[in-house]
């Protein structure tokens, strides 16, 4: 291209840049050649040492009547151009290049709106925002019970046969709820017997009744700890487990597309779920007591000289089928507990990924409260009843 800015006819070779003065003000960029990814771009320091040489040159302007073939090299030189025209204060203007480039310029250069922080930036009153906080709890309360109800129309639905669910799932869940969180149910049971021994220990060996240990920690752990940490494990374990699970098929879109086939979401997901956890809870308690009374049998025998005989006499004579009954039925409502809420959350998520880990987090919180709020309610209840 010559000085006088006459067009050349070539349009097959590579990128080629110049500059025309038509005024004092204007600068003219011509594009020439064939602007494709793998071509040698004519560098971008050629533009701004012409814009140096001259400070006078406010406005930008484009000829593409030589420009051959392009594609996003183009683009982005164009977009190096416009982000250094906004610096030095210099009007750009796009008449000159192709339809299709102004487009994409456009496209690239466009900014999302971000309506998060418009929304922070209003300032809402304090009835506004309390009445805002109190129609979101009395809608998760209706979702709640709406989600309550079908679980037992659900339910009734499995106890006359008619649930649509694949058994297979139902065992899957079973294992992985059941035999796979032995490993953890055993040393936090473990744990916990060995603390309550240390501790009870604490205060009867001031009176010479260290075989109260025994009965201490069998009592403590049948009626209540056993089937209380086995529901928080459960809760941070399973429940999460649950939430996260059904919250990435709302994401997938998995969900619709059971509701699509034909398949009510909450007998093929939800329904298996409670039903594995609720059975296997109480075995899970069980076993978590026997790790308990292990624990401060160890603390009983190796710290204070009591007989293995001995302890496992005054265990057996301090626990009555009531006190098991009372932690079997605890874990039972614990494990319904646990499995509603985290379902409830799964079932809730909306479609991100952020929203997963809410779900997820929700589903804990509100399996430990539950579980808190259902220990006092029965603590109060066996306590009126006298047993």
């Amino acid at each position: 291209m010559s000085e006088t800015g006459e067009p050349r006819e070539i349009r097959n070779f590579g990128p080629e840049l110049d500059f025309v003065k038509p005024d004092n003000d204007v600068l003219i960029v011509k594009l020439f050649g064939t602007w494709k990814i793998g071509s040698q771009v004519p560098g971008f320091n050629r533009l701004t040492k012409e814009l140096e040489k001259d400070s006078l040159i406010r406005k930008i302007r484009f000829d593409s009547s030589g420009l051959g073939r392009w594609d996003s090299i183009l683009i982005t030189f164009l977009l190096k151009i416009a982000n250094y025209c906004e610096q030095k204060q210099i009007e750009l203007t796009t008449e000159g290049l192709p339809e299709g480039v102004i487009n994409l310029c456009k496209l690239a250069s466009s900014v999302p709106e971000r309506t998060a922080i418009r929304t922070s930036q209003i300032k809402l009153s304090l009835t506004t925002r309390v009445g805002i906080h109190v129609a979101r709890i009395w809608g998760s309360i209706a979702e709640t019970i709406t989600f309550v109800g079908e679980i037992a129309i659900d339910f009734f639905r499995f106890l006359t046969g008619r649930a649509r669910f694949r058994w297979s799932d139902l065992l899957l869940i079973i294992q992985e709820s059941g035999a796979q969180a032995l490993p953890i149910v055993s040393l936090i049971s473990l744990l916990v017997g060995l603390i309550l021994a240390f501790v009870g220990s604490i205060q009867l060996k001031m009176f010479g009744a260290q075989i109260y240990i025994a009965n201490l920690v069998a009592i403590a752990m049948v009626r209540a700890m056993g089937a209380i940490m086995t529901g928080i494990i459960m809760a941070g374990r399973t429940g999460a487990s649950f939430a996260a699970r059904i919250g990435s098929m709302q994401v997938n879109e998995e969900i619709d597309a059971l509701k699509t086939a034909g398949l009510p979401p909450m007998e093929f997901l939800v329904l298996p779920r409670i039903i594995a956890l609720a059975v296997m809870m109480p075995l899970l308690t069980l076993y978590a007591n026997l790790m308990g009374i292990l624990g401060g049998m160890i603390v009983g025998v190796g710290g204070f000289d009591i007989g293995i005989r001995e302890y496992l006499n005054a265990t057996k004579g301090s626990l009555t089928l009531t006190t098991v009954g009372i932690g079997l039925f605890s874990s039972f409502i614990f494990g319904i507990l646990v499995a509603t809420a985290g379902c409830l959350r799964g079932m809730q998520c909306s479609r991100s990924a952020s929203a997963v880990g809410e779900a997820t987090t929700s589903a804990v919180v509100t399996s430990i409260v539950s579980i808190i709020i259902a220990t006092a309610i029965i603590t109060i209840g066996c306590n009126i009843l006298g047993i």
